[in-house]
């Protein structure tokens, strides 16, 4: 393991995939944990003297990320920065692709100043699914400005676009919108194989998916529009986000044991 680089400070910036929505855990902070808090547990077990902290927020857009924790995170004196955002913005009816790059890029840049080793990603592919594939051009396009921002300011690139196991609905949450813990434990992989540090994670094994009917797939998917996807869209046409009176899970720098530790 000497060869790995090491991280002792470690910050997580984004809005739900990072703060870890559908890997649920009800002895942590707003009931989740992630992949985030997953590459936090390898890390803290290579360094007794490891911190991390996550001021990820469920429902934010690019604009408040920048606004709210970018300062936050800078003040913390990080060595390791990973940032995911921009999909609650494209996932609005009308974005502007270009400008939302450009915030993009200011937000890389000011994290890049402090010296830290930056970590981002591309979107996941949206093919698969109906209701996301109808703005597949737009998390298209907006992967493509990805690359070539952290090509330009230094920092890592995770390119979610290509991991293909992410087409398989196990991977994800009842809510197929955010992942499950398989699929944050498949990013955990990820994120500490893209930043070269060894370690034993392994995948979870998916559920038996078992026959289903035609009838039993009509059934789920009228009780996932119900349960799931009309409360979205009222938050969208009222102006109203998940993340509505939640705070970071993690503000300031802690350690965290593994689960069951």
């Amino acid at each position: 393991m000497s060869s790995s680089p090491r991280f002792s400070r470690y910050v997580a910036l984004g809005d739900s995939f990072t703060e870890g929505v559908g890997d649920h855990d009800p002895e942590r902070p707003n009931g989740v944990r992630g992949w985030a808090d997953r590459v936090a547990e390898v890390l803290g077990e290579r360094d007794p003297g490891f911190a991390y902290a996550n001021l990820a927020i469920r429902g934010r857009k690019l604009a408040p990320i920048l606004e709210e924790q970018v300062e936050p995170a800078l003040v913390l004196e990080p060595d390791l920065v990973t940032v995911y955002a921009g999909a609650n913005d494209i996932m609005r009816p009308s974005v502007d692709l270009d400008a939302l790059l450009a915030s993009y890029e200011e937000m890389i840049a000011r994290l890049r100043t402090g010296g830290a080793e930056v970590l981002v990603w591309t979107s996941a592919d949206p093919g698969g699914s109906a209701t996301y594939r109808l703005v597949r051009d737009r998390f298209r396009r907006y992967s493509e400005g990805v690359r070539e921002i952290a090509a330009r300011q230094g920092a890592r690139v995770l390119d979610y676009w290509h991991l293909t196991e992410y087409a398989d609905w196990r991977m994800w949450d009842a809510d197929r919108m955010h992942m499950g813990p398989a699929g944050h434990q498949r990013m955990a992989i990820e994120v500490l194989d893209t930043l070269g540090i060894e370690h034993d994670l392994e995948p979870l094994v998916l559920a038996d998916p078992g026959p289903t009917s035609w009838a039993q797939r009509l059934r789920t998917d009228a009780t996932w529009v119900r349960s799931f996807l009309v409360p979205w869209l009222h938050r969208r046409v009222t102006g109203r986000s998940s993340g509505d009176g939640m705070a970071p899970r993690y503000p300031e720098y802690t350690r965290i044991a593994p689960a069951g530790a």
